[in-house]
């Protein structure tokens, strides 16, 4: 079979197998495992969403429809950013995708190709670095500092990665999975650094409400021209309990509309009108849902805490947003080996920090966004196989 393997674009072949998909395909089976591995909670999609999408299949809403996405949920993602954001925004920016993930792609697919770099801050969500592997460009890691009072970003060590090769900066915040988060002094200066040297940024802020402190992240909405050169990417699938949906969208200067919809047409052309008017509906209805659910992520990420930290074994950084506990053992070296071992003797799924890049191996993170009660027992679990 080599012969098929090397008929295919390097990029592909050497695309690498998820990380947290090898440990979640180990213990995906188990009775009465507690899954912390997967970014996403424990509720199913509101009724209010499903039954709006329900409604527009009822109705016929089945065909093809505008690849930018239906003018009435551009305008909802117009409106919700002016709540968000408290600055008016045309409909003309936003752009439904299959899937925060495809924002990306697509992103990356109008930026970056093969020889360009990207430069990552690293531990990050892997699927970052891999999109642009696939697509032949090379992610350029920043890895971040550790300590007990926080991940920090060096923003020295980010502009000493720019070459001449560099066409973008990729920064998400707040992150994944180390919790970090900028603050608006430095978005300003990575705003400033990406116009000295005339760089793109593709502004991951797929989080930027599940904060802790306050209502929202610090965003480069705050700071940001109109003409800079910033493509926002997000989901649907964090703050609504959307995931299975796959909706996502980009926020873009206007200009950049039919460079969009062409790429869109190209890949999916387009999202099913039905999902649409869900989506419409999480966006006009669903503000008491999520501020329900970030209040669970917060008792249940302090819960968590505690836990780990009464055994007296575990470095970690307090998550000022995001949904994720990414914490080290002492004496464990091998997180995958931990994970694994967390599995059979805790019945609790993690993601080993491996799959994170650089910066990430001996961590472990655990995603927060479930019941409460069932966080309490997984974390008494942990705590009980860490001591």
């Amino acid at each position: 079979m080599d012969h098929l393997l090397k008929s295919l674009r390097p990029e592909a072949v050497e695309s690498p197998e998820s990380g947290i998909v090898a440990v979640f395909n180990y213990g995906r089976d188990r009775e009465g495992l507690i899954p912390l591995w997967t970014g996403e909670g424990d509720l199913p999609t509101p009724a209010f969403i499903h039954k709006a999408a329900t409604e527009g299949l009822e109705a016929g809403d089945t065909f093809y429809t505008w690849q930018r996405g239906v003018p009435k949920l551009r305008q909802a993602l117009a409106d919700y950013h002016e709540r968000v954001y408290g600055k008016a925004m045309t409909s003309e920016r936003f752009f439904i995708t299959g899937s925060g993930m495809q924002a990306i792609q697509l992103a990356i697919q109008a930026i970056a190709g093969a020889g360009d770099e990207v430069i990552v801050p690293t531990p990050v969500w892997p699927n970052i670095t891999s999109a642009l592997g696939i697509m032949g460009a090379k992610p350029v890691a920043a890895e971040m500092d550790f300590s007990e009072n926080g991940w920090s970003l060096d923003l020295q060590k980010l502009a000493s990665s720019i070459t001449g090769k560099t066409k973008a900066l990729f920064i998400n915040s707040p992150g994944n999975p180390t919790g970090w988060m900028a603050d608006l002094d430095q978005l300003r200066e990575i705003l400033d650094l990406a116009r000295k040297h005339g760089l793109w940024i593709i502004a991951d802020e797929v989080y930027g409400r599940y904060v802790y402190n306050g209502d929202r992240a610090p965003s480069f909405y705050d700071i940001a021209e109109e003409d800079d050169r910033i493509l926002y990417v997000n989901t649907f699938s964090k703050n609504w309990a959307m995931t299975g949906w796959r909706m996502g969208w980009i926020s873009a200067p206007p200009e950049l509309g039919q460079i969009i919809e062409n790429l869109i047409q190209y890949s999916t052309s387009g999202v099913a009108g039905f999902m649409q008017r869900g989506a419409t509906a999480a966006l006009e209805q669903g503000e008491s849902f999520f501020l329900e659910e970030r209040e669970k992520a917060r008792q249940s990420r302090d819960i968590l805490m505690e836990a780990l930290r009464s055994t007296g074994k575990v470095r970690f950084a307090v998550p000022q947003g995001a949904l994720y506990l990414f914490f080290s053992v002492e004496g464990e070296k091998d997180a995958v080996k931990l994970a694994k071992r967390l599995v059979d003797e805790a019945n609790v799924g993690l993601a080993p920090g491996e799959a994170f890049g650089l910066g990430g191996d001996g961590y472990l993170r655990a995603c927060f966004l479930r019941d409460i009660e069932q966080v309490k027992t997984a974390a008494a679990r942990m705590a009980e196989c860490i001591r």
